[in-house]
């Protein structure tokens, strides 16, 4: 894969990942690597995003989010391809519960 391709991969985030702060952490990790998109909490426990941006980056958000932030307990990531989303954010966002 060309590592300035341009990819957007859809998260899902299995465990303790609400009141942990997984969603700031998360923001201000694709603040670092420069990906944009969102995160949000679910209703049924899991945490959601979409990220796009260069491979190396994108893959280095989900390599992240398999860990999380120190509170969090991670048991799974279920990633799957996604079309590039129209209305992403210029950056990284925290979206409302869904």
């Amino acid at each position: 894969m060309n590592a300035h391709a341009t990819i957007t991969r859809h998260l899902v985030v299995h465990g303790l990942v609400q009141g942990v702060g997984y969603r700031w952490s998360m923001v201000q990790a694709a603040q670092r690597l420069g990906v944009r998109g969102w995160v949000r909490n679910r209703r049924d426990g899991k945490v959601e995003a979409l990220v796009a941006g260069e491979a190396d980056a994108v893959e280095a958000l989900v390599h992240w989010a398999r860990q999380g932030p120190a509170g969090a307990r991670v048991a799974a990531v279920d990633v799957s391809e996604a079309e590039a989303a129209s209305d992403l954010p210029d950056g990284f966002a925290q979206r409302e519960t869904v």
